[in-house]
């Protein structure tokens, strides 16, 4: 007999708001707004000898760290080509970010921002940083997922990108 094993994550408290804007070509980057971005995790594998795939409370709680990370920020992007992210002291006091595309220049409190290793604010991007930090998050725990995991980020009510790396 095939059998398949999975569980899925879908709570209410893996919501958050958040800011952002992409580069949608080397010449067009979108103006700055936000989403209620939602995460769901699915895990397939085989069950441990206590019948568990993962531990529910292991995932939902890396899950819930990193959601509030991403909670009532900025989120930009460090590595894309076109545009420059600096950081430094404000006039005011406090650090501020600098973001620069072509000649649009804008400017938040750092403390304000999430500044990601990604090139783009992508909704797939995001689901694979978020996909990464969930796996180191786990291992921390003792709790290694050894099958497949599925990471979407959805920005708008069904609409998502959906990162997965394949059991091994």
């Amino acid at each position: 007999m095939n059998e398949r094993y999975e569980i899925r994550l879908r709570k209410a408290e893996h919501v958050f708001c958040a800011g952002h804007f992409i580069t949608l070509t080397d010449d067009l980057c979108e103006p700055v707004h936000g989403h209620n971005w939602m995460v769901a995790v699915d895990v397939a594998g085989e069950p441990d000898a206590h019948g568990m795939v993962v531990d529910f409370i292991a995932l939902r709680d890396g899950v819930t760290r990193i959601v509030s990370a991403l909670d009532h920020r900025m989120l930009l992007p460090t590595c894309n080509r076109l545009l420059q992210v600096t950081t430094a002291a404000g006039p005011l006091g406090g650090d501020e970010v600098t973001v620069r595309f072509a000649d649009r220049r804008w400017v938040f409190p750092a403390a304000e921002c999430v500044l990601l290793p990604l090139a783009n604010t992508t909704a797939e991007w995001l689901a694979r940083w978020i996909g990464e930090r969930l796996l180191e998050s786990l291992n921390a725990a003792g709790e290694a997922a050894r099958g497949t995991i599925r990471v979407a980020v959805d920005e708008c009510l069904g609409q998502s990108g959906v990162w997965e790396r394949p059991g091994h």
